[in-house]
């Protein structure tokens, strides 16, 4: 089947049917079955985010000169941030579109500070554990780096003997995640931070997951280990505002510990009838609803709201870890933020994946060793119970075998 522009106009009510129809396969992700995708504050904070979305939903993040107000609301996300990074007087940074585009400006400024200290270096490399987010590998091809993972140790997290042993006068960029996406724990950030800083290297941390989680889960009594810039030698952290810091999709952060290595992100264009052209960002065009709504959630939120956000999250994992533990079915490793894997060597985890999407869950898997994979928000938990009763009837019952390459086990989602 053609579609084609269709030659009349369509009144908006019948457009309307049609989208709430084309939705209606949809997973539901307001009863809690999507383990990933969906970051949900509650009612309040949602309905924040859509109305400073639509309050300027057609003004451009490019224009700071003809929207002042987002320049202004862009630096002030900036400050409240870089104040729970522990960013000190020289940090400084930008908002982006995504955790990706974060990634990738950071690899390429990373990058391009190599090749201006070290003249005549081969190809620059990223050393990274197997478990950073392959938003690193992509870049690295739009780039010209050259990726190198490393094994991780027994509890998932960055080896650092490893690490040391990847190092070569071509690298340009360490990387460690806080936490990791596949397990959700966060890597030895201190000792990658002292390796880098003693080879004079880059050092990113990817909190794109933890950046507006892990402080506020630190203030709880998460035992999380230093991981921003309170860290010598972290030079850059990622951190997404539409994840835990509940915003609207399309808005990222990232920063730096000091205005020289800021300056590496910005790209100057003049040698055109227009004249100048200057962007931090790899995007030109910004959706200025992305960065109200960023500032509105922020500030309708402040520290006492994302600490009982957090707090919620935290206990739903505490839960759902303790049950499926009794089930059989314990957590890979000792993830302390909203991130946890499960599995267990005894039991076909693909089939169970399986017996869980024939029950109307949406199934994120691991790959090494075999898991299941949740990403948590509110809506997980009022679903607690419900997850794990279905998750016993489907251990009770005779299981199907999985045949290698018809269940997906997506290592990301």
């Amino acid at each position: 089947m053609t579609t084609q522009l269709p030659a009349h106009g369509i009144a908006w009510e019948e457009l309307q049917r049609q989208m709430k129809d084309a939705r209606s396969n949809d997973a539901d992700w307001r009863g809690g079955r999507l383990p990933m995708f969906i970051h949900y504050a509650g009612e309040d904070v949602l309905e924040v985010a859509k109305q400073a979305y639509l309050m300027y939903f057609s003004e451009n993040g490019l224009g700071p000169r003809a929207f002042c107000s987002l320049a202004k609301f862009e630096a002030e996300v900036v400050a409240m941030a870089l104040g729970l990074l522990h960013g000190g007087a020289d940090a400084c940074g930008a908002m982006t579109t995504g955790g990706t585009e974060s990634i990738f400006l950071a690899v390429k400024c990373a990058r391009d500070r190599a090749l201006a200290r070290r003249p005549g270096m081969g190809k620059p490399r990223i050393v990274m554990p197997r478990s950073a987010h392959p938003a690193f590998d992509k870049a690295a091809c739009f780039l010209g780096l050259e990726p190198v993972r490393t094994p991780l140790g027994a509890d998932f997290r960055a080896d650092m003997a490893a690490m040391r042993a990847a190092l070569t006068p071509d690298t340009a960029m360490l990387v460690g995640s806080a936490p990791s996406f596949p397990h959700g724990v966060v890597d030895p950030i201190p000792e990658l931070a002292a390796l880098a800083h003693e080879h004079g290297t880059w050092m990113h941390v990817d909190a794109c997951v933890g950046g507006y989680f892990a402080p506020f889960a630190r203030e709880l009594g998460a035992d999380i280990p230093d991981f921003d810039f309170a860290v010598k030698g972290v030079t850059s952290i990622s951190a997404d505002l539409h994840k835990y810091g509940y915003a609207a999709k399309g808005a990222s952060t990232l920063f730096f510990a000091d205005a020289a290595s800021f300056a590496l992100m910005g790209y100057h264009f003049d040698d055109w009838p227009r004249g100048q052209y200057f962007t931090h960002t790899l995007v030109g065009t910004r959706a200025g609803g992305a960065i109200a709504s960023a500032w509105a959630v922020m500030n309708h939120l402040g520290q006492d709201g994302y600490l009982r956000v957090t707090e919620r999250v935290l206990s739903t994992r505490r839960s759902m870890q303790a049950g499926l533990e009794t089930l059989g079915l314990p957590t890979l490793g000792n993830p302390q933020l909203s991130i946890f894997a499960f599995g267990s060597p005894l039991h076909d985890m693909a089939a169970i994946g399986q017996g869980m999407a024939a029950r109307g869950w949406t199934v994120g898997y691991v790959t090494d060793p075999p898991g299941i994979h949740h990403m948590l928000n509110l809506t997980h938990e009022p679903v607690v119970g419900r997850y794990l009763g279905d998750m016993g009837a489907v251990l009770r019952a005779p299981q199907t075998p999985s045949m290698a390459g018809q269940v997906s086990m997506d290592a990301r989602y």
